[in-house]
């Protein structure tokens, strides 16, 4: 599966995004995502029990703030990899004082765009 949020169609509610950030579980995984990795790897990183890790990691990608991505592995055995998919995030109370949360994504590579357009194409097709 890949779930990608800058392409997702939903965007989470700053209640969303505060609890997943209120969680020291999730504020752990995501300090151990200097790179992409899947869950065995986080498990062996973070002091977090795999069936705990796998909750948080859905909490996470649900709320747009890691992407999922699908590692290809030649024996068949294939692995979800993720990475965390924001630079920074700004809550801001709205004019009927509501909170607003605004996400800033990192830079996508040529690549990225590439792999989003042709992912768009086959939409349409």
């Amino acid at each position: 599966m890949v779930r990608d949020p800058i392409t997702s169609e939903s965007t989470p509610s700053a209640e969303e995004i505060c609890s997943a950030l209120d969680d020291p579980d999730c504020r752990e995984i995501i300090r151990n995502l200097d790179e992409p990795m899947t869950a065995s790897e986080l498990t062996n990183r973070c002091e977090i029990p795999q069936s705990t890790l796998y909750r948080k990691l859905e909490l996470l990608t649900d709320s747009t703030l890691l992407e999922e991505s699908t590692e290809i592995r030649q024996d068949g055995h294939h692995a979800s990899k993720y990475a965390v998919a924001f630079d920074e995030i700004t809550l801001t109370l709205d004019e009927d004082r509501s909170l607003a949360v605004q996400i800033e994504r990192p830079a996508r590579t040529a690549d990225e765009r590439l792999a989003e357009l042709w992912s768009e194409v086959r939409k349409e097709t």
